[in-house]
């Protein structure tokens, strides 16, 4: 039987990966895999969870399992740290997943669950697994523009042309902050836009937010969320604590689900522990109890807080940095926009051909389409990469 399987293509992420290792180079560059890193080059384990951890290792007296939807700690904490109220408790339906990835593919497994016939939309571009997983559900994928290369910011005009062609029960994938892979926002007005067209068509709005506290703040990056939940009667929110918890291997997502009604949302919740139930039974529970334990302690709390904004800074100087570099570099401001791009992701509007050259001639590695990784970045190595761009255009 397993003759007839096809081989599947590579991850291109992974695959850079892969010959990011296989380089022997000493000074090489890694700016393609998606994962915070500090000055060093190390994804530092946060002080908050280390310390977290050591409770839960002083206190934990049993393996067993917990709840089918996660830990209800956890799903509270989340619900608070994301909502902060914006929605009445009642309406309120979630589980704890794998990681952020995890959420994305029981929202999407949701979706088909309640409406067969849906179109999922997708900004274009979009993180790349967005697309595979919609694809490998089997719901059908649609693009709505969203970047224009030439300036480096959101083209409004475009996402607002091609939203008008959803239909009354299509999902609309949305970026809660910043966006992967291009870092270009869009504005609270604009949001109120894309709200207003989306209530008129009667969609269903999909938030990943996989990056909350790497862009403008805590509150600031959720405010775009917390908008989208109070204006619709049906919301699906993914997101993830790999990043601003720094737990990527532990694999803490979740995803909360908003309903029309109090005795809707009982249905949906029941939908979800099924899914849960069918994919992998429980959740994993250490990352996830890490997160909670961290939330349910008013000084972990204040120390977590305050080293996510020493990450979120630090990735802002750098932006300020590069921006600099490249205008010296180029003598131009052509790449000006990167200072004003938010999180971890810019897309330099580079062609495949000037990437492949990076590679090969500098030893520098982004993905294809010429998205960097900021925090793949450091004080000294900014300049070398802009001096690396300025060679190859």
């Amino acid at each position: 039987m397993l003759e007839a399987l096809k081989a599947q293509p590579q991850d291109k992420i992974l695959q850079l990966i892969q010959m990011f290792k296989d380089d022997p180079r000493g000074d090489k560059i890694d700016l393609g895999v998606g994962v915070y890193k500090d000055a060093t080059g190390l994804t530092p384990v946060m002080r908050a969870v280390k310390a977290a951890e050591k409770k839960i290792w002083d206190t934990q007296d049993s393996k067993t399992y917990t709840a089918l939807t996660g830990e209800p700690g956890y799903n509270m904490e989340m619900r608070q740290l994301i909502l902060d109220g914006a929605v009445a408790a009642d309406r309120l339906s979630s589980i704890a997943t794998p990681g952020g990835t995890g959420a994305v593919r029981l929202a999407i497994d949701l979706a088909k669950m309640a409406n067969p016939g849906a179109t999922v939309w997708v900004s274009k571009p979009t993180w790349g697994n967005h697309i595979s997983i919609i694809k490998f559900v089997g719901l059908p994928v649609a693009e709505y523009r969203y970047f224009d290369a030439v300036s480096g910011a959101v083209d409004f005009a475009a996402v607002l042309e091609d939203l008008a062609q959803v239909k009354a029960g299509d999902v609309v994938l949305l970026h809660g902050c910043c966006h992967n892979p291009t870092g270009a926002n869009l504005t609270l007005d604009q949001w109120a836009e894309v709200i207003a067209l989306l209530q008129a068509k009667q969609a269903l709005p999909m938030v990943d937010l996989a990056y909350q506290g790497f862009g403008d703040g805590l509150d600031e990056d959720a405010a775009a969320t917390r908008l989208i939940a109070q204006s619709f009667p049906e919301v699906l929110i993914a997101a993830s604590c790999s990043k601003n918890f720094g737990v990527y291997r532990d694999r803490a997502g979740i995803l909360m689900a908003i309903s029309a009604d109090a005795e809707q949302a009982k249905i949906t919740q029941g939908n979800l522990s099924f899914l849960n139930r069918q994919t992998y039974s429980f959740p994993p529970d250490h990352g996830i109890r890490a997160v909670m334990t961290v939330l349910q302690d008013a000084d972990l709390t204040a120390d977590w807080k305050a080293e996510l904004e020493e990450t979120r800074n630090g990735m802002l100087g750098l932006r300020a940095q590069l921006a600099e570099e490249l205008r010296k570099a180029t003598n131009s401001d052509r790449f000006d926009f990167v200072a004003r791009h938010r999180g971890m992701f810019s897309l330099l509007g580079l062609t495949e051909a000037q990437v492949a050259r990076l590679r090969e001639e500098f030893g520098i590695y982004m993905v294809s389409d010429s998205r960097i990784n900021i925090a793949g970045l450091n004080v000294a190595t900014v300049p070398i990469l802009a001096r690396a761009v300025a060679a190859v255009l």
